[in-house]
């Protein structure tokens, strides 16, 4: 489970000690020169913010929390270019996962499992909007948070990234105009996964090179984000080791 600690001083100390913070919550309405202070600190790292009331602060504990609360998150994020660099060097072809808004945490859960299982480089979340990496997500990914690295960035920033590293990016809508057999996915790739209500943001949408789709049959038009996430994800498998034992 995801561990908090309390207290504005506290709170800064693991920040600057270089503590994976997941998220701070504040008393809403509350100022100091303290508060200023975590509040520049949390900026500078990119840490999510959320203003509650203080009696959200005090359902979580009975301690003097002085007004400010944060998780501490159970995994260590990768930085993108480290893990890309990695994967370079191992001589092997990353292919990333990217996931818009996916907030469901057993849908997130479920997507860590199956990356896990099909040896995906790694996934990269939003800094806000997305699950909780506490102990459902955990428990959900039957443990594979331990084992699939987690970038957490600002999303466009991270496509220019991975462009400027020679990937090409896959967004996956039913507005696509291939297929994900038409797709090649041997390549260096990106998919990005949005989430069923919203689908993937439009700004993320104009940063991709390919928009494809899986073909749905039935009467439903579309699937679960896990479920989706999987087939292009056993698709890439299924393309790589081909193309491995072609070149056999």
């Amino acid at each position: 489970m995801s561990q908090y600690i309390y207290g504005i001083r506290t709170i800064i100390e693991a920040i600057e000690s270089g503590k994976q913070i997941e998220k701070i919550l504040l008393k809403k309405q509350f100022k100091s020169e303290l508060l200023a202070s975590l509040r520049q600190i949390a900026k500078r790292n990119q840490i999510p913010i959320q203003y509650v009331p203080v009696e959200k602060l005090n359902k979580i504990t009975h301690q003097n929390h002085q007004g400010a609360l944060a998780f501490v998150s159970p995994i260590t994020f990768w930085p993108l270019d480290e893990l890309v660099t990695s994967e370079y060097e191992k001589g092997l072809t990353p292919f990333l996962i990217v996931l818009d808004r996916v907030t469901d945490v057993h849908n997130f859960g479920a997507i860590v499992r199956t990356a896990e299982c099909t040896q995906v480089t790694g996934i990269v979340i939003p800094r806000k909007n997305t699950a909780q990496l506490g102990g459902d997500a955990m428990k959900t990914s039957a443990g594979a948070l331990n084992y699939v690295p987690i970038v957490r960035s600002v999303l466009s920033e991270a496509l220019d990234q991975l462009h400027e590293m020679g990937f090409q990016i896959v967004a996956a809508t039913e507005k696509g105009d291939h297929t994900i057999y038409e797709v090649d996915l041997t390549i260096p790739t990106a998919l990005i996964m949005g989430s069923e209500e919203k689908g993937i943001a439009f700004e993320l949408l104009k940063k991709s090179d390919v928009w494809a789709q899986i073909p749905v049959l039935g009467k439903i038009e579309s699937l679960n984000v896990s479920v989706a996430s999987a087939i292009f994800m056993y698709e890439a498998v299924r393309q790589r080791r081909f193309a491995a034992k072609s070149k056999n």
